[in-house]
């Protein structure tokens, strides 16, 4: 049964087999984990993830080829594989879990603002990105690349490049490199109750990146707030903890 591409799906095959090798084994594994693989496509790394011992696994596939494909070359999997689209999928286990995947590149950041939603019960994330996408992930403030990516899994996850993937590792070769991450879950680090609220303010803030931070956020805060100086500054300026005394302080105009 032969595989075929759809671009649509933004699917390219991993076929280095080091590679692959190497994305399973940044995974913390102990007996009794729960796994979570998001798009195995052409089981790459299933095969490997499915060998793995005292592991309870599962696989979310949207295509429907793919599936067939998996059942017809990796049986075991049969009973495993999750036929839905990832971003409409409730949480995949009662318990804490952990995800790995090479994500499909037109939804990564949709797959990561999932991953946010799903954050009290994810332990740790394997994934692999359009190096762009992971750089964002993983910036610092004052950086280019810093964004909104950046604060929200910063500010639940400790966030860690790992290594690059050559696009000559995939079938056919994508126009860019790839980049591994690993999201360590931090326990809430900020404790951030309203993540909702917290999700909100970053996005706004980051609205028009170009301007002050006050013209992004002029319909949540009252305008002699708004006069202050940290207000003067551009949301990349800001750091994940300045963000969230942001986040404190309209939390605090909501209680007046």
């Amino acid at each position: 049964m032969a595989l075929i591409l759809k671009k649509g799906l933004g699917q390219h095959f991993l076929h280095d087999e080091n590679m692959c090798r190497k994305i399973v084994d940044s995974l913390q594994v102990f007996p009794g984990l729960r796994l979570l693989e998001v798009g195995p496509g052409g089981g790459a790394i299933t095969k490997y993830l499915l060998s793995l011992q005292n592991v309870e696994y599962k696989a979310v596939e949207i295509d429907q080829e793919k599936v067939d494909y998996l059942i017809a070359n990796y049986p075991s999997i049969q009973s495993k594989i999750i036929h839905q689209d990832v971003l409409k999928l409730t949480v995949p286990f009662e318990h804490n879990f952990s995800v790995i995947g090479n994500f499909p590149y037109n939804i990564s950041s949709q797959i990561l603002f999932k991953i946010l939603e799903w954050e009290p019960k994810v332990d740790e994330v394997i994934g692999m990105f359009q190096k762009e996408v992971a750089q964002r992930v993983a910036a610092a403030s004052g950086s280019k690349a810093y964004g909104i990516l950046s604060v929200l899994m910063q500010a639940f996850f400790e966030v860690n490049y790992l290594f690059d993937v050559p696009a000559a590792c995939f079938t056919p070769p994508p126009k860019v490199v790839s980049g591994v991450l690993r999201l360590t879950n931090a326990h809430n680090p900020f404790q951030i109750e309203h993540k909702k609220l917290f999700v909100q303010l970053v996005k706004q803030s980051f609205a028009q990146r170009r301007k002050m931070l006050r013209n992004g956020l002029k319909g949540m805060f009252p305008a002699e707030i708004l006069a202050e100086e940290l207000f003067s500054k551009r949301a990349e300026q800001l750091k994940v903890e300045q963000f969230v005394l942001l986040y404190r302080r309209l939390i605090a105009l909501r209680d007046e």
